[in-house]
């Protein structure tokens, strides 16, 4: 797709922002202008990105009339003042998962957007790897059978040492979870995307296996390896989960199984699952993304290596290279672009999107009051029973 008709201004320019920016010019749009932390910071990082224009607000930002959708990569506790701000400007808007600190904030954005008659997307990238569509493709044509058990993990390493930090470790900015909100809340959504169950009740257990950790005196990079030394630090109790276990059931009576954590030696980014069916099973690994694994009874199990010739048709649109050629995980951001401004460019904002929307991380977000409920009440929740 080549449309340099939309012109894009991203907020945030930490390791996600950029990330956005590459996806949006490998679809041919235009990314005009980076909103950072300071003016300063905005200004560096344009730079290097060669984007034209940088803003240290996001309201110089929303007044630039040439710039038509926003993207959101803030840290989580701004998402929902942006996304209202830009939204009320008449931006379409495109933000980083969580869509707000609760669900009450999280329903008026998706009241807002809809009163707005405006283009909206929650950034759930994964489940547009190829292989995610041809999945769900099976379970939907009935392949798998009657859905039994849905069960995986999402572990990561990249907050194991008590030295390691990021704001993300500081509720006031990240939320009340973690582990659960950050990458949990993508096998979430994952799975529902591929079985189309919808989580009915809950029970979660958490665990901070590091209830104090050294906060840097000054600001460090996330993901360079960077170590500072007691000197430059201070000690910072943490209130939110390192590890997370939840126990689900779904409308219809399946069962499912999630655990997340963010201090598992070696799992540098590790999100797979398993789904069990009554005719056959499923299973997928992350860290080698264009391998899926279908699993019989009375033959032999398969392994479906990513070719677009043999997968379902609607998983083909989603890989753009031919069998051998492996995808991976900016491709899925790529993906995501592709279909929301096909969508854009359609003009027909009353048709069923086929990316994920601010409903979707509306329905994400009362999941997730849902599991810290349990987890703090220590019992099964039903996600009916918290108030948006």
């Amino acid at each position: 797709m080549t449309n340099s008709k939309w012109r894009v201004g991203v907020i945030g320019s930490g390791v996600i922002g950029p990330a956005h920016v590459e996806a949006l010019r490998r679809c041919s749009i235009d990314v005009v202008a980076l909103v950072g932390s300071s003016a300063e910071r905005a200004a560096e990082k344009a730079q290097q990105l060669h984007i034209p224009k940088a803003y240290g607000s996001i309201d110089e930002l929303l007044a630039d009339p040439d710039i038509h959708v926003v993207h959101i990569t803030s840290p989580n506790h701004l998402h929902f003042p942006q996304a209202q701000a830009a939204l009320r400007a008449g931006k379409h808007v495109v933000c980083e998962k969580p869509l707000a600190m609760d669900s009450r904030e999280s329903g008026e954005l998706a009241k807002l957007a809809k009163e707005k008659k405006l283009v909206n997307a929650v950034n759930f990238n994964i489940r547009f790897y190829p292989l995610a569509h041809h999945a769900r493709a099976l379970v939907k044509n009935g392949e798998l059978g009657e859905v039994f058990i849905v069960q995986g993990s999402y572990l990561q390493d990249w907050l194991l040492l008590p030295t390691d930090w990021n704001w993300r470790l500081e509720p006031e900015r990240g939320g009340a979870m973690r582990a659960v909100a950050d990458i949990g809340s993508h096998w979430m959504d994952l799975t529902t995307f591929i079985t189309g169950l919808r989580v009915e009740s809950v029970f979660a257990d958490f665990k901070t296996f590091l209830p104090m950790r050294q906060k840097p005196a000054r600001p460090v990079e996330t993901f360079t390896g960077q170590r500072p030394t007691a000197v430059e630090s201070v000690a910072q109790p943490i209130h939110t989960e390192d590890y997370a276990t939840v126990l689900i059931r779904y409308a219809g009576g399946a069962r499912g199984v999630m655990t997340v954590s963010q201090v598992s030696a070696g799992r540098k980014n590790r999100l797979c699952y398993e789904i069990d069916g009554s005719k056959s099973a499923i299973a997928w690994d992350g860290e080698r993304p264009n391998e899926l694994w279908i699993g019989h009874r009375e033959r032999p199990n398969e392994l479906l290596l990513k070719d677009p010739a043999l997968l379902a048709p609607e998983a083909r649109p989603f890989a753009s290279y031919p069998g051998g050629h492996a995808e991976g995980f900016p491709d899925t951001f790529k993906q995501l672009y592709h279909a929301i401004y096909r969508y854009l460019e359609t003009g027909d904002f009353e048709a069923v999107p086929d990316f994920p929307t601010f409903e979707d991380g509306h329905r994400a977000l009362r999941v997730g009051e849902a599991i810290l409920h349990s987890a703090r009440a220590d019992r099964w929740v039903n996600v009916g029973e918290i108030n948006e």
